[in-house]
C-alpha cells in the first residue's frame, strides 16, 4: 500500500530554513506541518510566523500552517490570515503537552472540553470556507478523553485528524499508546493519520503492520534526530549513502549559516544548534561524547572546529 510521510512540527526547530534543507539534501517528506501560530489575544502576527510562511520561503514544500488556540476569533483570524497568503487548510493543534500552554486551556489540554471545541469549529465552518484539520493527542490525563471528542468532530468535514498516540502530560516519556490509539480508529469517522516515536524504518513497518488502514504516518522528532529517515522509509533501506557525512555536512551548515544571519550575536545561534545536536546528536555513534562535544565549544570558532572533529571521526 502506499503511504504519505508528514513532517509533525516541532515549536523552535522546523520552521522553513530547516524545512528547505531538509528537503533539498534529504528528502522523503510529503508534506510539512509549520510550527503553530499562537496569538497571546492580540490579534496580531508575529513576524517570525509571517516569515515562517511566506510563499517565496516555501517555494519547493507543500506546507501546511497551523494554529494554536481555545478562542474563537483568534482562529479566524489566523484562518483569514494563511488564506491571504494562499493557503487553503489551516491545522489546529490539541496536541501540544507543554504546561505553559496546556494551563491555559490549549493544545492538549483542549481535549477535555468538546463543547469549547465545538463552538470553534462551529464558527470555523460557518464564517470561513478554509479547509480545517486536526492534530491531537489522547488527551490530557486519559486517553479516554479523545473518544469524547469524535461526536463533536463528525458534525464537521475536517480534512483528517492527525493523532500523536501518547496523553499530554506525559510529554514525550513513556511509550506511546497503540491500544488507545486502535479505539480512536474503532470509532471516528474521519480519516486518521498515525504520529509518535517513528525513529527507525523498523518502528515504521511494525506501525504500518499494526495499523493496515492507516496510510498517513507523521514523523516528528525521528525527523530533527535522522534527516535521512524519510527518504531511508520511502525506499524501504537501513543503509545510509555513501556520502552520508558529506550530505549532513552540507545540510549543517546551510541551516548553521541561515540562523547565524537570522539571529543577532553568539549566544543565540550557540542556544539554537545545541538545541539541534541534543536530537542529531542520537545517530551519531556515541550520542553522549558527541552532543558533549558540542556543548563545550564556547565560541562560533571552537564550535565550527567541534563540529569538523565530530563528522571526521564518523567518516
Amino acid at each position: 500500500m502506499s503511504f504519505t510521510l508528514l513532517s509533525s512540527p516541532l515549536q523552535g526547530f522546523t520552521d522553513f530554513r530547516f524545512r528547505n534543507a531538509q528537503n533539498k539534501y534529504f528528502g522523503g517528506i510529503d508534506t510539512f506541518y509549520a510550527p503553530y501560530i499562537r496569538l497571546n489575544g492580540k490579534l496580531k502576527i508575529k513576524s517570525s510566523y509571517e516569515r515562517d510562511l511566506l510563499p517565496e520561503n516555501n517555494t519547493t514544500l507543500e506546507v501546511i500552517p497551523q494554529v494554536i488556540t481555545n478562542d474563537a476569533d483568534e482562529f479566524l483570524f489566523v484562518a483569514k490570515y494563511v488564506q491571504q497568503l494562499g493557503y487553503k487548510e489551516l491545522n489546529w493543534n490539541l496536541g501540544c503537552p507543554y504546561p505553559m500552554v496546556t494551563n491555559r486551556g490549549m493544545g492538549s489540554g483542549l481535549i477535555c472540553d468538546p463543547n469549547k471545541i465545538d463552538d470553534i469549529l462551529h464558527r470555523a465552518h460557518n464564517e470561513t470556507d478554509i479547509l480545517v484539520s486536526m492534530k491531537m493527542r489522547m488527551g490530557y490525563e486519559n486517553s479516554e478523553e479523545i473518544l469524547h471528542t469524535f461526536p463533536i468532530l463528525d458534525k464537521y468535514p475536517l480534512k483528517n485528524v492527525a493523532i500523536h498516540a501518547r496523553i499530554g502530560k506525559q510529554l514525550y516519556k513513556g511509550g506511546v499508546d497503540l491500544d488507545a490509539f486502535q479505539k480512536c480508529i474503532d470509532v471516528a469517522k474521519h480519516k486518521l493519520y498515525y504520529n509518535g516515536d517513528i525513529t527507525t524504518l523498523a518502528q515504521f513497518k511494525k506501525m504500518q503492520e499494526r495499523f493496515p488502514g492507516i496510510d498517513h504516518f507523521m514523523i516528528g522528532r525521528g525527523l530533527i534526530a535522522d534527516p535521512f529517515l524519510p527518504s531511508m522509509i520511502k525506499n524501504d533501506t537501513t543503509e545510509y549513502p555513501k556520502n552520508r557525512w558529506e550530505l549532513f555536512e552540507a545540510f549543517h551548515n546551510e541551516i548553521y549559516e541561515q540562523y547565524d544571519a537570522a539571529l543577532s550575536g553568539p549566544t543565540p545561534i550557540k542556544m539554537k544548534m545545541l538545541g539541534f545536536w541534543e536530537y542529531f546528536a542520537q545517530s551519531f555513534s556515541n550520542p553522549q561524547k558527541t552532543y558533549k562535544k558540542i556543548k563545550k565549544a564556547t565560541n562560533p570558532v571552537k564550535y565550527k572546529q567541534a563540529v569538523k572533529e565530530i563528522l571526521n571521526s564518523e567518516s
